[in-house]
């Protein structure tokens, strides 16, 4: 049998190709499952209407989650989220997640979309996420889902694969988004531009889930079409009594890499990301003392249940000192969280908790920063305008994240 990365082998048969495809090689694929979220099926509509198409190739395969501004935040958006929901009555949509279920890249996977060997593509650039079930998760504009709406079957480039072996042990308080933002200040903003990259090593096996998916949703930063980690024993588990269908893990062949980088994150610090730029990394022992007005997690980035509970274990029976913003990634992971009883402990703390979405993110709302205003976000990107004109965004692990908020400047979480 021939050799190849996962990619090579997702993409083999996704194409039908007799077989294996090559790095470089334009393939006409069939995806799996395409999802589009508030924001962007808007424009996916509108231009699948402009092509007179009339019926989505398979409203079982089709995925829209309400997440980017829920609740509505003015009329305008009420409106277009109106129009999304018809369209989907319309055309028998059957995953439709309405307000309040939580961020796309969260709810996807809960939901068992996000499988080992599938071909997954979402409207959002953050659907590298998916790569951490062991998927070729990636993100395409607005027209391209249209496309994807009608056909089902749009074209790739086969792209190479960096392998990132992670080896040694991360230290307390440190965690996958420090080694996320160690290897995108090391790799670059284009860095890893139309290549997979796929972790491996025992330190990317012992992340769990959660991890794995901090990991692989910051693969766009450094330019990369996918991230994926191989699935094992701790991705069965979480897809246990989840899984939309049955599925086939594939695995890489070694000798099938473009090129293979390691690093040992034994001695990892705590890292951030300055403005303006997500590769713009530096430890966050440097910038220590750096006064903070708010801090922010969650997001599709740093929203789950093992985020909540990081930055709970450091705020109990604290209280911040910067205004604090915590919005669970998806109803799941809050009524989780309610139950462990790690909200009360966040709220004494004196956090403000939102509606499970995307929140201040983007920009939109429920957070959004004013001119010269410093936040600490455990979200996944920091350019200019990011969450409101002039503010200055400095991304972090939720340990840092919850350290700085109860100090109110930038903080090292104490091991």
């Amino acid at each position: 049998m021939a050799k190849g990365t996962i990619s090579q082998k997702i993409f083999s048969r996704a194409s039908g190709s007799a077989g294996m495809v090559e790095p470089g090689e334009i393939v006409e694929a069939g995806v799996d499952y395409a999802m589009s979220h508030d924001g962007t099926s808007v424009l996916a509509i509108r231009a699948f209407q402009d092509m007179a198409s009339e019926k989505v190739w398979d409203p079982e395969r089709i995925v829209i989650p309400f997440d980017h501004i829920v609740p509505a935040n003015n009329e305008t958006a009420a409106e277009l989220q109106k129009d999304v929901r018809a369209w989907a009555k319309e055309q028998n949509i059957a995953h439709f997640f309405d307000s309040g279920c939580g961020v796309c890249h969260q709810v996807f996977p809960e939901e068992g979309f996000a499988l080992p060997g599938l071909l997954l593509v979402g409207a959002d650039s953050h659907s590298c996420t998916y790569g951490a079930f062991g998927a070729f998760g990636t993100g395409v504009g607005a027209t391209d889902m249209a496309e994807i709406y009608s056909r089902g079957r749009p074209w790739f480039k086969v792209p190479e694969t960096i392998a990132v072996r992670l080896s040694g042990r991360l230290r307390p308080n440190v965690s996958a988004k420090d080694i996320a933002l160690m290897v995108i200040g090391q790799l670059g903003a284009d860095g890893a531009t139309y290549k997979a990259v796929e972790y491996i090593g025992p330190a990317a096996e012992a992340l769990s889930i959660s991890g794995r998916m901090t990991l692989c949703n910051l693969g766009v930063e450094m330019g990369a079409k996918a991230a994926i980690v191989p699935p094992d024993e701790k991705t069965e588990q979480f897809l246990a009594g989840r899984a939309r269908q049955p599925y086939q893990p594939v695995y890489s062949d070694p000798e099938s890499y473009d090129q293979t980088i390691e690093y040992d994150i034994s001695d990892l610090e705590p890292q951030v990301a300055v403005p303006f730029r997500v590769d713009n990394v530096r430890a966050v022992s440097e910038l220590a003392g750096l006064p903070v007005d708010q801090v922010f997690i969650g997001t599709c980035t740093n929203g789950r249940l093992e985020d909540l509970e990081a930055a709970a274990r450091i705020l109990k029976g604290q209280q911040v000192k910067a205004r604090t913003l915590v919005i669970p990634a998806s109803r799941e992971v809050l009524l989780e969280a309610l139950q462990m009883g790690i909200i009360q402990i966040l709220v004494e703390a004196g956090a403000m908790i939102g509606p499970p979405g995307c929140g201040p993110c983007l920009g939109a709302h429920m957070g959004v920063l004013a001119e010269g205003e410093v936040c600490v976000s455990t979200s996944n990107r920091n350019f200019p305008g990011r969450m409101g004109k002039g503010g200055l965004v400095y991304l972090a692990s939720p340990a840092t994240a919850a350290a700085s908020a109860l100090q109110g400047c930038l903080a090292v979480p104490e091991a």
